[in-house]
């Protein structure tokens, strides 16, 4: 599957990590797709306050929230005590976040609206 990329007006400097207040700016009220390594990865709402909801594109949500710390921006989510932490930098062709700050780590990369609307499954039921 080939990902494009989306354009993005006024992009900040490549290269530069975005403040905590750059990224709430520019994700709040935005549902964002991800890709990695050519292939869809995930998708994540951005809502007031900071909060988030993820999924790896399995119907499967999970609530969570940011914040930052040390310049990068740190997310935990309801199933996971854990935070998992991202530098985000934003370029011409939209977000790209690596896992960590590491230059080797997971790179994930902003891919344009695929159509598509995040899809979250009710909660499982049954006897």
């Amino acid at each position: 599957m080939i990902l494009l990329l989306a354009a993005l007006p006024a992009p900040l400097l490549a290269g530069e990590p975005l403040s905590a207040s750059e990224f709430d700016r520019y994700t709040q009220g935005r549902t964002l797709f991800y890709g990695f390594g050519g292939a869809m990865y995930g998708v994540e709402r951005y809502l007031p306050g900071r909060r988030v909801i993820w999924s790896f594109l399995d119907g499967k949500c999970q609530e969570g929230s940011w914040y930052d710390k040390a310049g990068q921006i740190c997310f935990v989510y309801e199933n996971r005590n854990d935070p998992q932490c991202w530098t985000f930098e934003l370029g011409a062709r939209g977000l790209t976040a690596r896992f960590g700050d590491d230059p080797a780590a997971t790179e994930l990369y902003e891919a344009e609206d695929i159509g598509e609307d995040m899809l979250c499954h009710g909660p499982d039921v049954g006897v």
